[in-house]
């Protein structure tokens, strides 16, 4: 599904990701950790499309993907979130959806929308509120939701742009140990339930260990270790660079 192949990224004579692969197939939840500043995030940009690599190839479902923008990245199969939660405060949680909804059926860039599109768009609104478990509030203003509902509302989004990849960054970010929980709930069952193929990025250690097929570790833009969640628990150098402890 994904093959990243020795993607780097340098900001000038900063080297932020370094040679870094990573292979995702298909119905795997691949989890991406590491200490802060450890190239997490750039390198989730590139594989979304919204940093072009310096070096290296991004290939997406047999097709490279490495030169494509995120929006036709979007329109081929992924979709993603964001570390800070991007919704419309302002629209319910129907209309946050819908919006995209409609993306996804192509209706942003017709003035004249057939009923039977509208119709489809509906539909794929309710389905997706119906696997976040947020039908209940699907009138309510999202930027008076919880923080929980505002991060579940954000991957609603994502969903209804119906993608074979969901990459989500830091998904439980900023939540109590309840909003965790719930999260990590939905989270679970997307990918066992629902069989999405899902890369996250994650600093909670019970989440990732509690969720994840295999694991990377990024430290210092580099690869440092990949493997299953016990295989990651046991290995010294992932300790040292969590804990400082040389390994």
């Amino acid at each position: 599904m994904l093959d990243v192949r020795n993607v780097s990224k340098n900001f000038g004579s900063l080297i932020a990701v370094q040679n870094v692969s990573l292979r995702g197939e298909p119905g795997e939840l691949r989890a991406i950790i590491g200490p802060n500043g450890a190239g997490k995030t750039t390198f989730f940009n590139m594989i979304s499309g919204f940093f072009p690599p310096t070096s290296g190839t991004i290939v997406f479902d047999g097709k490279d993907v490495t030169d494509l923008p995120a929006y036709r990245r979007v329109e081929i199969g992924m979709a993603r979130t964001f570390q800070v939660t991007e919704i419309f405060p302002e629209l319910t949680v129907h209309e946050n959806v819908l919006s995209a909804a409609e993306v996804a059926s192509g209706q942003r860039l017709h003035m004249w929308t057939a009923r039977a599109d509208i119709g489809r768009a509906e539909q794929v609104v309710a389905e997706m509120l119906t696997l976040v478990g947020l039908s209940t509030k699907a009138d309510r203003l999202v930027g008076e939701l919880a923080h929980g509902d505002q991060r579940a509302t954000e991957i609603a989004m994502a969903l209804a742009l119906r993608p074979r990849l969901l990459l989500l960054d830091e998904p439980t970010a900023g939540m109590g140990d309840q909003e965790t929980y719930e999260i990590t709930g939905l989270i679970r069952r997307l990918h066992r339930d629902s069989k999405f193929t899902i890369v996250l990025i994650e600093h909670d250690m019970r989440v990732v260990f509690h969720l994840a097929d295999r694991i990377t570790v990024l430290d210092q833009g580099r690869l440092l270790a990949e493997g299953t969640p016990a295989e990651i628990a046991a290995n010294k150098a992932v300790q040292g660079a969590y804990l400082g402890e040389v390994a």
